[in-house]
């Protein structure tokens, strides 16, 4: 069954997403205004960043996951219609534990290596080569296996008209599970762009939605790959240039300003 049909069939679900990945959206607006979206900006304590992280996963990846959640649905016919619920909770679950993974990551760099990450010093270097590295994993034969099972069947159908809402908690898991193997890379690019900018935002949820609901999975990696390469040769020869891109203004790191 395409992926239009999945949505049509259950315009309830969908919507239900959509409205969730639009108020998130809404949220996240007011949340990001007036901080700094530079690369290499602080991230603030772990609770408000957690709590913004799942606001912008729900921002930026339900748009795509909605037509997954259709053919759950679709699948799980007879059942109450909220039973798709855990399901969605198992996906953002996983993106939650993943951010909890970034920040510990951004923390250990930040103490190991805060006098080397600079703009003007070794800061500009990193974030054009984890943008040039997360273009490169677009193309390798990993990242294709994860899109194609991101984007392909939930598995047994069968069992899906007697979940329990444990086992769609866990299928929801998997799913996000193979999700964040397909777009790791292109949250990594995120930070490296800047993870408050909503700009950036925008950029990398089009890119995913490309991926996993376009009809050419392969041209999308391809493009997607393409714009990571371009905005990584930017960074690294005319920061200045790049359009979007917030220069920080000084060596070091910088704080996200007002957190309320």
């Amino acid at each position: 069954m395409t992926t239009l049909l999945l949505v049509r069939k259950h315009p309830g679900a969908v919507a239900g997403l959509l409205t969730t990945a639009g108020l998130a959206w809404w949220w996240t607006v007011r949340r990001m205004a007036g901080m700094d979206a530079a690369p290499g900006s602080d991230l603030g304590t772990l609770g408000w960043f957690t709590t913004s992280w799942i606001v912008m996963m729900m921002a930026m990846m339900l748009p795509s996951f909605a037509p997954t959640v259709a053919s759950y649905v679709t699948f799980s016919r007879g059942r109450r219609p909220v039973r798709w619920l855990p399901f969605a909770c198992g996906y953002l679950l996983v993106w939650g534990i993943a951010g909890l993974v970034a920040y510990g990551a951004f923390a250990l760099g930040k103490a190991l290596l805060s006098s080397d990450l600079g703009w003007h010093a070794g800061g500009r270097w990193v974030s054009g080569g984890l943008i040039a590295a997360a273009a490169a994993y677009e193309l390798i034969p990993l990242k294709r296996a994860c899109l194609a099972r991101c984007r392909g069947q939930l598995g047994d159908r069968k069992a899906l008209s007697h979940q329990a809402p444990s086992e769609a908690l866990a299928m929801g898991a998997r799913s996000g599970g193979w999700c964040i193997g397909c777009s790791w890379a292109l949250m990594v690019a995120l930070f490296a762009l800047g993870v408050m900018s909503l700009t950036w935002m925008a950029l990398i949820a089009a890119l995913v939605a490309l991926q996993k609901v376009g009809p050419w999975p392969r041209g999308a990696r391809i493009t997607t790959a393409v714009v990571l390469a371009t905005l990584a040769a930017g960074i690294l020869a005319a920061p200045d240039q790049v359009p979007g891109l917030v220069v920080p203004a000084s060596g070091g790191i910088h704080p996200m300003g007002t957190m309320g």
